[in-house]
């Protein structure tokens, strides 16, 4: 048996440049690794892929990401032999936290290493690019400037490992509508200046990069979710130093200077109902490499 962490994300910056004529949309978006995480077990067996979901709503079969991902791996490298595999879910489902992007990735390393395939990251990542977007980052995670679909991916000096204080809505949204939303007002809207925080990263010092979050989703998913506007403002009254939606939403994280600031502000946020325990909490950056 091995185990396998998969970590959350968040977008600090998060652009939509165009459509393709396959549908996929071109991004631009700086990812920043958390830590909260799922744990993933892996266990060979006889035969197939077996998928305990430790009690979640998420499906067991074909259609769930790690089901993919596992056998993605095994038809890659010509295993005959089964897997099942336990997973511990922590990080919020449909949050914009690339849950089950991560879960996929830790399933491919998983099964690679249980296998003993020998696959390289680079090779986990062109297998994970046909599972999901996001998959081809959360492979190794870190501070990584991401384009094309996700999957042009590169590595930037890495963040401190900042406070941060994370709530998601009981609301949910549907990325796609949120993406197909947006194509109607794509020329109407500001977008966020990525090349300023690509800089700041590299040359600013402290939180200087702060200035430029922003997420060109938030259009669209903050006016179908009020519950987004109300959480920011709980923490920017609270002493936050920068507030974003991450992902197509409709998750709100905001970074702190100081922890016991950080969990007011989210014991309010659950006081008023707006998340719940679960899935609000104080976390920080992770450092991965």
């Amino acid at each position: 048996m091995i185990t396998e962490k998969a970590y959350a994300k968040i977008n600090l910056s998060l652009d939509v440049t165009g459509k393709r004529p396959d549908g996929y949309h071109e991004v631009r978006m700086i990812m920043q690794t958390v830590d909260i995480s799922d744990t993933l077990t892996f266990e060979k067996t006889d035969e197939g892929i077996s998928i305990d979901v430790g009690g979640s709503d998420l499906p067991v079969d074909e259609d769930n990401l790690i089901y993919k991902a596992a056998k993605a791996v095994t038809d890659k490298c010509g295993i005959t032999e089964g897997v099942k595999i336990s997973l511990d879910k922590n990080i919020p489902i449909a949050a914009g936290m690339a849950g089950g992007s991560s879960d996929a990735a830790a399933t491919l390393r998983g099964v690679n290493r249980l296998f003993d395939c020998g696959l390289s990251m680079d090779e986990l990542r062109e297998l994970g690019v046909k599972i999901g977007a996001d998959v081809p980052y959360c492979v190794e995670g870190g501070t990584v400037l991401a384009e094309g679909i996700g999957e042009k991916l590169t590595k930037l000096t890495q963040l401190p490992e900042y406070i941060l204080a994370v709530a998601k809505p009981e609301k949910g949204v549907s990325t796609g509508n949120i993406y197909k939303a947006l194509d109607e007002i794509f020329d109407s809207i500001a977008h966020p200046d990525v090349d300023a925080m690509l800089g700041c990263i590299k040359s600013c010092t402290g939180t200087g990069f702060l200035k430029y979050l922003g997420n060109v989703l938030e259009y669209v998913t903050e006016p179908r979710c009020p519950e987004i506007t109300q959480i920011k403002k709980i923490f920017d009254d609270g002493g936050s130093i920068g507030t974003l939606m991450t992902g197509s939403g409709p998750t709100v994280f905001a970074f702190f200077d100081d922890r016991d600031k950080a969990a007011k502000a989210v014991n309010e946020i659950r006081n008023v109902h707006l998340a719940t325990n679960k899935e609000s909490f104080v976390t920080t950056l992770k450092k991965l490499y």
